[in-house]
């Protein structure tokens, strides 16, 4: 068990992080939104995806002549999870900030820095987890920062 989880892959959470900025920069072109259906928006988008990769997944397997077993489906299910994992947060930043007292510019802004975090903390995490040096890890996360903040220029390009 332990060796499975070893080879796991988080870059799924990457893209997924990528994903959720994405959803919150396209809600920030919208006039107005409520906020439940943005929340609802982010995990349903990131459940739609992981269903496409996992499809994608078991559909390559399948071309690889590998016989489908549960175990197979269970294991991509699994693995493809942090596309899901990665929308989690900038809902619940959705969802908490009427409590924090931001209006919905504070609230997007709030949701698309969780998201891009989240980004970063993924990428480590996929580096550290295929045993990549700390200079390396710096790097994939130095790579991600840029990433992010070119998602905050296409933000700010569209709004303003």
């Amino acid at each position: 068990m332990a060796e499975r989880r070893v080879h796991t892959d988080y870059t799924g959470g990457v893209y997924g992080s990528m994903l959720a900025a994405s959803v919150v920069v396209g809600a920030g072109t919208l006039e107005s939104f409520d906020r439940l259906h943005l929340v609802l928006l982010l995990l349903v988008t990131g459940l739609v995806f992981w269903i496409a990769h996992v499809h994608a997944q078991l559909f390559g397997a399948r071309l690889a002549q590998r016989a489908l077993d549960r175990r197979i489906v269970f294991d991509v299910c699994r693995d493809e999870w942090p596309i899901v994992k990665a929308a989690v947060p900038p809902a619940a930043a959705v969802a908490v900030s009427p409590l924090l007292g931001l209006d919905v510019p504070g609230t997007l802004w709030l949701a698309l820095s969780v998201a891009v975090a989240g980004q970063v903390g993924w990428s480590a995490a996929a580096a550290r987890r295929a045993g990549a040096s700390w200079g390396l890890v710096a790097m994939t996360a130095s790579v991600n920062v840029v990433l992010g903040l070119l998602i905050i220029a296409f933000k700010l390009y569209l709004t303003h």
